[in-house]
């Protein structure tokens, strides 16, 4: 009995040190209608903690050394922001009314949020806590991406169907994109030569090239069973060599895995009901994805390209991020 305890043991810790990542890292996990956030230990694949925030929280992101999690409050019309170590309110910052997404840029300075009531995309200074500038862009943005070099921001707007395109440097709008119907997510691959942007009622990705400014392709989806309008493209990620993209598929029940290369959908990962958003750990072996409708998040082993595990959290499941350090 001791010996077969002992080789389940063993097998058990095999399992581990393969299937997931030997240093741990921190999942946050938005829930809209829980109007809390799940803290999710990347190691064990466990809650280990849930902390109440303000209402209606979607767009969630890292400061650059992790230490603080910005938090978009819909119906507070604010940013809130939450120190990672205590996981304690710290402030907040002056997102404009109904901020919808975010993101940081690579240096760490600035936040930019969709305003989703005001057709806006707003700049703020992380240390002086202020809005830099504003941009008036289509009407109810939401997608937001900043390229890697920080030179071009992008905004989607869901009833405009565009993705504006922002020189930062020159603070000008540089092009307006046509898309497929009501844009909801915009991604940079990592060498910044291609944008995603994802039509959840169009069903299609959108590839634009960042500097001739056009749609060069776009990536439609067929799962076996489903009708085309179940299939509602949102959240996209990229592996950080660029070589795979996941885009979740929303009412499908899918995440997408695509060859970022020659554009064709490998394989489509069953997860949980209605997918919203994706994030990878930093050494790319799990992908998490947070499923609004089963209120969980589903855990993907990407290596394998397999779900491991559906992990339990608030009501809503929408955003997560994942700390790099």
């Amino acid at each position: 009995m001791q010996a077969r305890l002992t080789l389940r043991a063993f097998a058990l810790a095999t399992i581990s040190l393969y299937a997931w990542p030997s240093l741990a890292n921190t999942a946050f996990v938005s829930n809209e209608k829980g109007n809390s956030i799940s803290v999710i230990d990347t190691a064990t694949l466990e809650v280990r903690k849930t902390v109440k925030v303000g209402q209606r929280p979607r767009g969630i992101a890292l400061s650059k050394d992790d230490s603080e999690l910005f938090v978009c409050l819909g119906d507070d019309d604010t940013i809130q922001i939450i120190d990672t170590k205590t996981m304690a309110a710290a402030g907040e910052l002056p997102s404009g009314p109904d901020p919808e997404q975010l993101r940081v840029s690579p240096d760490g300075t600035l936040v930019f949020v969709a305003n989703e009531n005001d057709a806006l995309l707003t700049a703020i200074d992380v240390k002086t806590r202020q809005v830099v500038t504003q941009f008036p862009v289509g009407v109810e943005p939401e997608g937001v991406a900043v390229s890697p070099d920080g030179a071009m921001v992008v905004n989607t707007s869901e009833t405009t169907s565009m993705a504006h395109l922002i020189d930062w440097p020159a603070k000008k709008i540089v092009a307006n994109i046509l898309v497929p119907p009501r844009p909801r997510f915009a991604e940079f691959k990592p060498d910044g030569s291609e944008l995603w942007v994802s039509s959840e009622v169009g069903g299609k990705v959108s590839i634009i090239d960042p500097v001739k400014k056009a749609i060069t392709q776009t990536i439609g989806f067929d799962v076996p069973g489903l009708r085309k309008e179940q299939i509602q493209p949102v959240g996209i990620r990229f592996t950080s060599d660029g070589k795979l993209g996941f885009v979740a598929l929303g009412p499908a029940d899918r995440v997408a895995v695509i060859d970022s290369k020659t554009k064709a959908v490998l394989k489509y990962l069953l997860v949980g009901q209605r997918v919203w958003h994706l994030a990878l750990t930093p050494d790319d072996k799990l992908l998490f994805a947070t499923n609004g409708v089963s209120n969980d998040v589903s855990v993907i082993d990407v290596g394998a390209l397999k779900v491991l595990k559906s992990i339990a959290v608030g009501s809503y499941p929408w955003g997560v991020a994942i700390t790099r350090q």
